[in-house]
């Protein structure tokens, strides 16, 4: 995903960054360039903190989603990604990448147990519960998946995509308020959410007709 976004941030500067610029080599120049360095120097110290970036670079990453550059925006949030799947312990980030093999070819009961584990073994990190949610979601576990959604937002509370997820969920429970209430927060975390704003459109029409009782 990462690599994806770093294409468009390069493709959408127009000019050879890298020659340009050199890529920031340690974390802490990272976040200088992202918060004061041109377009294509902040492009680059947004890719270079997904590669390096621990959980304590996140708040640069999440400023940088509000950035006037289209691709800066993109790779912050690829980049986010990407650090919120880092648990700094190599063990377990070898079963994280099994357990997303796992949900890739649809072994939903494989990769629960693999996120189980995770989250037994290291139960501080919030990727492996967003993990275990997204699976419950989808097999229709909905009142499990809340609980862990639960778990990542008291470790994450930014974690955009848990808070998409409530929306997902409160929508398959019928209760369009609360995924109202859901994907208006995961916007205001992450203002680039095409789906989630068009989401939010169409909840604020319906619940404005279901308060006036044409509904």
């Amino acid at each position: 995903m990462r690599a994806a976004a770093l294409l468009l941030a390069l493709a959408l500067a127009g000019a050879p960054a890298h020659a340009q610029h050199g890529p920031p080599v340690t974390r802490e120049q990272a976040r200088e360039r992202l918060a004061h360095g041109d377009a294509p120097a902040r492009r680059l110290a947004a890719a270079t903190l997904g590669d390096l970036g621990t959980m304590a670079d996140a708040p640069a990453l999440l400023e940088a989603l509000r950035d006037q550059d289209e691709a800066v925006r993109a790779v912050a949030e690829s980049s986010l990604w990407q650090v919120w799947s880092r648990s700094g312990d190599p063990e377990i980030d070898a079963l994280f990448q099994l357990g997303v093999e796992q949900m890739g070819r649809g072994d939903a009961s494989a990769a629960i147990r693999t996120f189980t584990t995770i989250i037994q073994k290291k139960p501080d990190f919030a990727e492996g519960w967003n993990k275990r949610a997204t699976i419950y979601f989808l097999v229709g576990e909905y009142e499990r998946s809340l609980e862990d959604c639960d778990e990542v937002v008291k470790l994450n509370p930014q974690h955009w995509g848990v808070l998409a997820g409530y929306g997902q969920i409160y929508l398959a429970l019928g209760k369009p308020e609360l995924a109202l209430q859901y994907f208006q927060r995961a916007l205001k975390v992450n203002p680039n959410l095409r789906s989630v704003e068009a989401a939010v459109a169409e909840l604020e029409r319906l619940v404005i007709e279901k308060r006036k009782g044409t509904i």
